[in-house]
């Protein structure tokens, strides 16, 4: 997969990477940032066996990656996986920019719906961008409470 330039907006840049490529060691830096030091999650849990499955985002901020996520496809969606940002770049819509990109993708790649497993304090964000708690109630993924959402996505984005 080429990498190639999903989004731009302000000073920021979205890319895809392959693990093959140089990028995705900017992805893990965010994402070891993020949930091995900031939320203390082991490390063997943070890289799993998905990694070479995924097309891993990462969203720069003058050069340097600020952000990062994956998605793969599961049956006939798409999975939202490790989305995270730098605790100096929150609150300011980058979230919001990097799941833009995701559902993009996702809608090229003619997939119809994508889900996630959201940690509890991040449902609220989730649910403002158009996705629903699909599950019961409350589960344990890497010893911090999740809830599984859900998006179908519109076909004319």
């Amino acid at each position: 997969m080429k990498r190639f330039v999903l989004e731009r907006v302000s000073e920021s840049l979205i890319k895809t990477y392959t693990t093959e490529e140089q990028g995705y060691q900017d992805a893990l830096h965010v994402r070891r940032e993020v949930f091995v030091v900031e939320q203390q999650i082991d490390e063997s849990e943070e890289i799993d066996g998905y990694e070479d499955s995924s097309i891993h985002f990462v969203l720069y901020e003058n050069n340097k990656p600020v952000g990062a996520s994956r998605m793969r496809k599961v049956n006939s969606d798409g999975k939202v996986e490790r989305v995270c940002i730098l605790s100096s770049h929150r609150n300011k819509g980058l979230g919001e920019e990097l799941m833009s990109a995701m559902e993009q993708t996702a809608h090229n790649q003619s997939i119809s719906s994508l889900i996630l497993y959201a940690q509890i304090q991040a449902e609220d964000f989730y649910k403002k961008l158009g996705y629903h708690t699909t599950s019961a109630e409350p589960f344990l993924d890497a010893n911090i409470p999740h809830v599984a959402m859900k998006k179908v996505l519109n076909t004319s984005i």
